[in-house]
């Protein structure tokens, strides 16, 4: 009996409702060596504007995350896709309010600094070295339970005083020439710098 659990890949309880979006680290070659490409996002957009934030968005439904980092970065970026090589998937990384964002590798052949007005605002780079370099600075965000209103306290120990578990969420910041970089964006950059450094 159960014989198929043998052969079964255990997947997270409640995947299914995580918000999945995929991004693509840019890099670009120059004189003095890689850069990764940054995008300022619209004041025009409804989610996060102004932000900081690698080319990336929502994986739509029938697609993999590779092929929305791909097709995204296409977009934003105003490229074709043999303008942008694609070396492989980083880490990925979950937030507390259940966003998944898959990263990928890729390095920019042939960009001349174009952007969607519609989607961006500004681009610019930053040198690998300096993440290299730089450590981000590291702040914290405790993260709590709140028992919504109609929760049946009187069905568990200890009622309203129940311990629930707290923790800990860590925000990282990278500052540069005046641009601040943080949260999933250097979050995921930083915990992934020693896969960009192999090559170097």
């Amino acid at each position: 009996m159960f014989e198929y659990l043998n052969c079964r890949i255990p997947k997270r309880i409640e995947e299914d409702l995580e918000h999945v979006s995929a991004v693509m680290v840019p890099l670009l070659k120059k004189t003095d060596g890689y850069h990764i490409l940054f995008e300022v996002r619209s004041k025009k957009l409804n989610r996060q504007p102004g932000e900081i934030c690698f080319p990336g968005g929502r994986v739509e439904p029938g697609e993999t995350p590779k092929e929305a980092a791909l097709r995204e970065t296409q977009e934003e970026l105003l490229i074709e896709s043999k303008d942008l090589k694609l070396y492989g998937a980083l880490d990925y990384f979950l937030s507390p309010a259940q966003a998944r964002i898959e990263p990928f590798l890729g390095e920019l052949t042939n960009y001349h600094g174009q952007f969607s007005e519609a989607e961006v605002d500004s681009v610019f780079t930053v040198p690998l070295q300096f993440f290299l370099e730089t450590p981000p600075d590291i702040y914290y965000n405790h993260v709590m339970i709140e028992p919504s209103k109609n929760f049946p306290f009187s069905d568990i120990p200890g009622g309203t005083n129940y311990p629930w578990a707290t923790g800990r969420y860590e925000v990282c910041f990278y500052r540069y020439q005046g641009h601040v970089i943080w949260g999933m964006t250097a979050k995921i950059l930083s915990n992934n710098l020693k896969y960009l450094t192999r090559e170097l």
